[in-house]
This record gives C-alpha cells, structure tokens and sequence, in this order.
C-alpha cells in the first residue's frame, strides 16, 4: 500500500483544504495590507525621536530558522525601525529565501558565502570590512546558534550586542557570550528568562523578557463558515514518530466515533516517513496530510479552524502565537514554553501524549463550536492586550539605545 501524494507548497495546502484557496489567499493579502497601513507611533516612548533615528543602525543576526519560523517577528521589527526612519542590515546564511523577512529596505549580507560546515568561522574580517561600510552602532543576534558569530562580529567590529534567547537549551552555560560586549539579553517568554537567568547567574542582572509583537485579525477564523468541513493545523517538528502516535490515535478514536474533520501537519524532520507509515497503519493517509513549513506558513494557520500543539514547547513558538492571533481555537500540551497557553482562556490544554486527554479535548471544540469560538476570541484579546507589535519595537528600540549607552559608558 502507497502512503499517497507528496505535496510540496501551495498545492500541500490546497490538497487537504480545496475549498480554501480563496480564504487563504484573501487573508494574506489583507495581512500584508495591514502591516503596511498600520505605523508604528510613538514606538520611542520618552526618548528623543531625532537623538534616536540618527543613533541607531541595528545590524541584525540571523539563523535559517529565524528566516522560516520567525518571519513574521522579523517583518515586523523591520517594518518598526523603516517606520522610524533607522536604517537596518540583515547578517543571513545563504541559500535563505530573504525577500520573505525584508519587507522592508535593509542591507543585506550573506554569511558564509557557502552552506559548508565550518565555513561560519572563514571569512569574518571580510564580513566585518563589509558591515563598516554600513555603521553599525549595535548587532543583535536573534537566534542562539548564532551567538559565537556575534561574539566574534562585535569583537572584529568594537560593538555592543544583544543577544535573544528563544529555547530552553539544557546546557545553556556553554552559551558563547561576551562579558564586555552582550549588553542585554532578551527573552520572548517568561519561562525562557527564568530559564536563562538560573543557567546563566551572572548575566541575570542584563536579562529582559520582551513579547513578540502579532497583529491579531478583526475577525475569528474558527468556525467562521458551517458548511465547511471542520479543519485542525498541527505545526511541529517531525523528529520523531512518537511525538506524534498519541495525537493521531486520538484523531482515529474521533473518526472511528463519526466526526469528520481534516488534519494537516506543518512540519520537517527525519521522522516524515515513519508517520507516513503510521498513517497507513491507522488508515488515516486520506483525512491527515503532511505539508512543509510553507512560505509564507501563515497561510497554513489561517486554513484551520482548531490549532493544535502535540507536545510541550522547548522553544517560543511563532506557530502558536499566529494561530491564536488569527483567530484559531487552540489545543495546546501543558508545560515547556506555555506563557500563551491560559487553561480555558486561551487554549484546551492536555497531558503529553494521553490519547485520551487529546481526545477529550479535541473532542470538546469539534462539538462545541460556540465554547471554541469564545475560547478564540479570549486568546485574540490576550494577544491584542500583551503581544503588540509596537510594544515589542518599542521595547527593542530602549534595548538597542540602553546597549550602546551602557557600551560607551
């Protein structure tokens, strides 16, 4: 028996939600106009907005996954810092589709030039020669991986960084960072700073917890139209197979008790053909399909009605943070990185892989869908009240000024 089609971009989605295509693409295209009508005033808060703009040029440090998970964050700060008339670079590895994370000016520079391990640590004084010409006054590196480039970037240049956190690494003291130069460290979640302050003790006093800004939709996406077949979004990692087995031996049970729904499961890793065969095993290739982290990924989290996180976050999850923004109902795993997760506010919560804790809860919102759709109006206004996007700019601009402050001092 075949494990049916492989789908790659667009047609992924399209294949599992065929009568979506024209709310797909309605709500990127009036995301998009969003971010471009709406400003980002008063992101300085007290600082003097000329003092500002004519002090800082952040460069910017970032990992492939900064590149595909992160683009939204990353479009938003960029938006910020043009709407404030500071000028930008991008440090990025090469191979990376950047035009999805550059909507707005900003220099770009590819670091490596090849994808070769090893090569990160050949030619830093001819990406150091390139930034002069830019003028940097800050790097701020984005993603953990990164830390070592940065560390020896802001040496080569004579800089201050800030350096962002957004996991829960267990061995976080071996985290390359500067004494003199790391000015501040920013967290998205307040399990990460707890985190990173108890593993790194003498840099606790430079920590600063940061949310990620998300515009949230005008209107809620769950439910919005009866006669369409309910739908559920998983994005997670494909690591391993039994990260998955509990969620889709829940999904059978629901099927098996005569709900119809369609499943699709964003996500890579070297675990795909293993679940591709245990959907077979489960007779489920025809209702679950597996799709790539698609560009942009966020047309995936607006095609469903029920978003859904299979296990407890290790890092802060932009998947998340969009589906609650849009205005999905969430079926979140307890535990990890859960400051999203509010227990029958923002989310139906469920023990790691209990399929019958799964069950339960997808059950609940697959039946009750007035409960799920209130369930995403809570986590659309948790979001519009902590999770502003020109509360996070603002935020990162006081970062940025406070580094090169502290740096000069």
């Amino acid at each position: 028996m075949g494990t049916g089609p492989v789908y790659r971009g667009a047609d992924a989605l399209l294949a599992v939600f065929p009568s979506l295509g024209p709310r797909i693409f309605d709500r990127i295209a009036g995301t998009m106009e969003y971010v471009t009508r709406h400003g980002f005033a008063n992101t300085e808060d007290d600082l003097d907005a000329a003092a500002l703009r004519k002090s800082l040029r952040p460069a910017l440090v970032l990992s492939a996954r900064n590149i595909t998970e992160h683009t939204t964050f990353v479009r938003h700060l960029l938006v910020g810092l043009a709407d404030e008339s500071i000028p930008a670079a991008l440090i990025c590895p090469p191979g990376q589709k950047i035009e999805a994370v550059a909507a707005a000016p900003a220099a770009v520079f590819t670091h490596p030039l090849v994808a070769f391990p090893l090569m990160e640590n050949l030619g830093l004084e001819r990406l150091a020669g390139l930034l002069e010409k830019f003028r940097p006054t800050v790097l701020h590196c984005l993603c953990e991986s990164k830390a070592l480039l940065t560390r020896r970037l802001a040496r080569a240049l004579d800089l201050p960084y800030v350096l962002t956190i957004n996991s829960l690494a267990k061995r976080r003291q071996r985290l390359p960072i500067s004494t003199h130069r790391c000015a501040r460290i920013v967290a998205p979640a307040e399990a990460i700073h707890a985190s990173a302050a108890r593993m790194l003790p003498r840099f606790a006093d430079r920590m600063t917890r940061i949310n990620i800004g998300a515009f949230v939709e005008t209107g809620t996406i769950c439910f919005s139209d009866p006669a369409r077949l309910p739908s559920l979004v998983v994005a997670h990692p494909l690591r391993h197979v039994s990260e998955f087995e509990s969620l889709l031996q829940a999904v059978k049970s629901l099927r098996m008790a005569g709900r119809e729904f369609m499943v699709a499961i964003m996500g890579t890793g070297p675990a795909e053909h293993r679940i591709r065969r245990l959907l077979v095993s489960l007779d489920l290739s025809d209702m679950v399909t597996l799709v790539p982290v698609l560009d942009p990924w966020r047309s995936v989290v607006v095609a469903g009605d029920i978003f859904v996180q299979p296990q407890p976050l290790q890092a802060f999850s932009m998947f998340l943070l969009e589906a609650m923004a849009v205005g999905t109902a969430v079926a979140a795993c307890w535990g990890g990185v859960d400051d999203l997760i509010l227990p029958n506010e923002t989310a139906v919560v469920f023990e790691p892989d209990s399929e019958t804790s799964i069950r339960q809860a997808l059950g609940q919102l697959l039946d009750e869908h007035d409960f799920a759709r209130r369930l995403a109006t809570t986590a659309q206004e948790h979001i519009r009240a902590h999770y502003s996007v020109s509360a996070m700019v603002s935020a990162l601009l006081r970062t940025y000024w406070d580094a090169q402050q502290q740096y000069r001092r």
